[in-house]
């Protein structure tokens, strides 16, 4: 029994992987940015102000200034995105049950992805959709130690 919780872990997080390679890589921002060299593309879609955004968006929820799936979306969808690498990580890589180690993981990791969506275009860097998808990683990441991993 326990080899098939291990088989449908595995393919759970091939189907993650999957979802969230879709999602954050393969969507199209539209052909405005096509004619812009990788640096003005970079100036006028990234956001490297903390918090910035997110109090748009929390302001937009408090006064109804915009459509609420806009901020919804924006907020929340960036929580849950990478909830799940806080249960995946320490489940494969056992080294990243320690709290720096995961961190430390999870910084490199969305790097990689800003970079990624900048460079191929598919997104713009925010520093605070990583802020938000870190404190969702913490969460999923508490969740597993508490739930699996406690001592």
């Amino acid at each position: 029994m326990k080899r098939l919780y291990k088989i449908i872990f595995v393919i759970s997080f091939i189907f993650y992987l999957c979802l969230l390679s879709s999602l954050l890589f393969l969507g199209s921002r539209g052909d405005q940015w096509s004619n812009m060299t990788l640096f003005e593309y970079m100036r006028a879609s990234s956001n490297f102000s903390p918090l910035q955004t997110i109090k748009l968006y929390l302001n937009a929820l408090i006064n109804g200034s915009m459509n609420i799936e806009i901020p919804i979306k924006n907020l929340f969808g960036n929580l849950v995105l990478f909830s799940p690498m806080g249960l995946y990580l320490p489940y494969f890589f056992k080294g990243t049950r320690k709290i720096i180690i995961f961190i430390t993981t999870m910084i490199v990791l969305l790097f990689m992805v800003e970079f990624i969506q900048i460079v191929t275009r598919r997104g713009s860097f925010d520093i605070d959709d990583f802020i938000l998808n870190m404190i969702g990683a913490l969460f999923g990441w508490l969740i597993a130690i508490k739930l699996f991993f406690k001592k």
